[in-house]
């Protein structure tokens, strides 16, 4: 057992990883299975580095708001703007603090410099503008979108003027409320206004296909992207608002699927201008479906990693981690029986790269128990997952920072 585990493993490099995949994948996507520790995001920037340096990427992607996410783009590209500043405003969900996040963005735009526009690094969020305890309103999705599009079009072609946007957007609030999460019926997402701005979000993004001949040639392919990703916005939030006023039990899974819905097409459209090395949740790049627990109550959704692989096929390959103890928040040692238990027993490495299915030979016809965590914020890796994984990555010990 131990000489065949050691064999399965091998160092962790983005030549290693490219050697076991045997080819460079359009999206690479690394998951993690607990969020916030900067130890295994210095993991992260070093593999993308490489990833850079070696094998011609140029994107990293991470689980944030896409929209944000230009802000960070445009200072890696030589933009105006302090380092925390735009860290803390360009990374959502409370990342923006982070030491390894910030070390990122500085190595990019150190990177970036002096370089011509194709061979530069870009930086994008490919989640939606969501918190768990809210969804942004539409209003800057829909309103730069109409606007880039009242630029160049024919008047007469708009749905609406920005006007009525306005008035049918009313106030933020209303769609930022955090009391909606738990009181379906305070939400505005099947309000008649609602129903309206879905209408004319769809005839934007319907416009913005029919002119993009004419938006290429007074602007931009990179213009005409930008204003893709805001009528994909747009239109996911409006989705999200109406799934957060069902009252039925079908609500939480419906906004889950959504929300990863949301990132596969942003992943998927990243992948068109080149190779993507993508960041987040295991559960959100994964190809089986993916399930959680929620006041008790089990959901199961398909994740983005489903949706772009069915998209991709073997243009995707999905790396999960896993890992042996996370001792500041109460993770010890695993239970031997686990494949956590086996993996720490037998490799001393910091961390390591193993191949899926040499591993799954050696673990035999049964596999090993599922790990069970003493902490809501860390997902075990299923063993019954690993058939689908490209690769694995085992962090044995994640020190606090």
């Amino acid at each position: 057992m131990a000489t065949d585990t050691k064999d399965c493993a091998r160092s962790l490099s983005a030549a290693s990883v490219l050697e076991l995949l045997g080819a460079r994948p359009r999206l690479l996507a690394l998951g993690e299975p607990t969020h916030g520790e900067d130890a295994l995001l210095d993991l992260r920037n070093a593999l993308f580095r490489q990833l850079v340096e070696e094998a011609g990427y140029r994107t990293i992607a991470l689980e944030s708001d896409c929209l944000a996410g230009l802000r960070v783009d445009a200072y890696v590209n030589g933009g105006e703007g302090l380092l925390d500043e735009v860290v803390a405003r360009g990374i959502s969900h409370g990342w923006g603090g982070s030491a390894a996040n910030r070390a990122l963005v500085r190595w990019m735009r150190a990177f970036n410099e002096g370089r011509p526009a194709g061979d530069r690094v870009r930086f994008a969020g490919f989640d939606g503008p969501l918190e768990i305890s809210a969804a942004a309103s539409p209003r800057a999705a829909l309103t730069t979108l109409h606007a880039r599009l009242a630029a160049h079009v024919d008047p007469g072609l708009l749905p609406c003027g920005a006007d009525t946007l306005d008035r049918l957007l009313g106030a933020d609030e209303r769609w930022t409320d955090p009391a909606v999460m738990y009181e379906p019926a305070r939400s505005v997402g099947r309000s008649p206004e609602a129903a309206e701005l879905r209408l004319i979000a769809d005839d934007l993004a319907a416009l913005l296909e029919e002119q993009a001949p004419l938006l290429l040639a007074e602007t931009s392919r990179e213009e005409v992207e930008l204003a893709r990703l805001h009528a994909r916005t747009a239109l996911g939030l409006l989705r999200y608002h109406h799934g957060m006023a069902d009252p039925t039990p079908a609500r939480l899974p419906r906004l889950l699927g959504i929300r990863d819905r949301m990132m596969a097409e942003n992943l998927l459209a990243l992948a068109e201008r080149g190779p993507v090395f993508a960041y987040a949740h295991n559960a959100h790049l994964q190809r089986e479906r993916s399930s959680m627990r929620m006041d008790g109550e089990p959901l199961v959704w398909w994740s983005a990693g489903a949706l772009v692989s069915g998209r991709l096929g073997a243009e995707y390959a999905f790396l999960p981690t896993a890992l042996g103890t996370l001792r500041h928040q109460g993770v010890d040692a695993p239970p031997p029986d686990t494949l956590e238990g086996r993996l720490h027993a037998r490799l001393p490495e910091p961390a390591a790269l193993l191949d899926p299915r040499r591993l799954t030979a050696t673990l035999g016809p049964a596999l090993p128990e599922p790990r069970v965590s003493p902490w809501f914020g860390y997902a075990p890796l299923d063993p019954a997952h690993l058939p689908a994984a490209d690769a694995l990555v085992f962090v044995r010990d994640v020190p606090h920072r």
